[in-house]
């Protein structure tokens, strides 16, 4: 089984320079390479795309001698990302054309392949090809396993890291007969069947002020000064610092209940749609309900769960989850308890809602 592990590294200011040279080759060849692809489609609007050969890499170096100082590696994955790109565009027309790379980004990575040990992980430092001497790594936890390929990233605080891809042998879970409903939410990120309740950390929440005070700051400096890099270095430390919190938040949730059950069930929450109501756009935004259940997708793989998600016309919440009667008065989300008018049977919105998700799992 695939597994990526990603770490924090330390480059020192030469190796931050080799980093740097590559970042901007990978993505001058991916730009090269997409429009000669325009241009070539342009010239020969009449013949079949599929048909047509595209230089490669390598015989970009005859032109630009400078793009034999990175790794070569790394020229062919921005090629092979950009033949992705295309694929992608050609089968759902909605994922849009493949765009050009830009210079002005703060964000950059590249990937590279382990070729005969070229990449390799020694005590605290990390080999990545062609670059001579190792960078310093944090390896806050082992792995074990073949390396496939790293991906090494610079972040907009400038921080920088490597994602290793390991073939690794995958040691799932002992299985338990347990099962849960979660109802997922904005003031309590989630309510479970099992009566656990999980309150939204509210991350960004509790920095807004000092973020605004930042931007602010920001935006009072003179483009293309010293002092403007320092304020848009503060604000991107501190967007990230609201990043980390929300993933070690949604990490440590997903590890507690993928390790307590065997099934878990989900609603299938349209986020998208979602987002259209303007006043509530931002908090469900920050609450990152998709990047839960991705989390909790690729963990119950791993580790021999199953997820099963709810049909998006299944009324989990205006159910009752005693005799089943369809509360339609239930659809005002300003109704937190209510009694079914069939049964008698008081119930609180979220935990009914979890029980009744609960239900798809028998």
């Amino acid at each position: 089984m695939l597994k990526a592990y990603k770490y924090r590294i330390y480059p020192t200011s030469e190796q931050k320079l080799y980093l740097a040279k590559t970042f901007g080759c990978t993505r001058f060849i991916y730009n090269q390479m997409l429009a000669d692809r325009i241009k070539s489609y342009h010239e020969n609007k009449d013949l079949d795309i599929r048909t047509i050969k595209y230089p490669t890499p390598a015989q970009y170096k005859k032109e630009y001698e400078w793009l034999k100082e990175v790794d070569s590696l790394a020229l062919a994955n921005a090629q092979m990302n950009l033949d992705k790109a295309y694929k992608n565009f050609f089968r759902d027309k909605s994922v849009g054309f493949p765009k050009f790379k830009s210079k002005k980004t703060n964000r950059f990575s590249y990937t590279t392949n382990n070729q005969n040990g070229t990449i390799s992980v020694e005590e605290s430092f990390v080999k990545i090809p062609k670059l001579r001497s190792k960078i310093k790594i944090v390896l806050h936890r082992q792995f074990k396993g073949l390396i496939k390929s790293a991906t090494i990233s610079k972040t907009p605080s400038n921080q920088y890291y490597i994602s290793i891809l390991v073939d690794t042998e995958n040691t799932q879970l002992p299985k338990n007969g347990n099962s849960v409903g979660i109802d997922l939410g904005l003031k309590e990120f989630a309510v479970c069947s099992n009566g656990d309740r999980f309150d939204n950390p509210k991350n960004l929440r509790k920095y807004e002020k000092k973020l605004a005070k930042l931007q602010k700051d920001l935006s009072r400096k003179a483009k293309g000064s010293n002092n403007r890099y320092k304020a848009r270095l503060k604000v991107a430390k501190l967007h990230q610092r609201i990043a980390n919190q929300r993933k070690d938040f949604l990490h440590k949730l997903s590890t507690k209940i993928i390790s307590e059950n065997q099934v878990i069930v989900l609603e299938d929450l349209r986020v998208k749609n979602m987002l259209q109501n303007h006043k509530l756009a931002k908090v469900i935004s920050e609450v990152s309900w998709a990047e839960f259940r991705t989390i909790l997708e690729y963990k119950a793989s791993w580790n021999g769960r199953e997820i099963v998600i709810a049909p998006s016309n299944y009324a989990s919440s205006q159910l009752c989850s005693e005799c089943g009667y369809k509360n339609s008065d239930v659809k005002n989300l300003a109704l937190r308890k209510w009694t079914c008018p069939k049964c008698g049977a008081k119930h609180d919105r979220d935990i009914n809602d979890s029980i009744n998700l609960l239900k798809l799992a028998k």
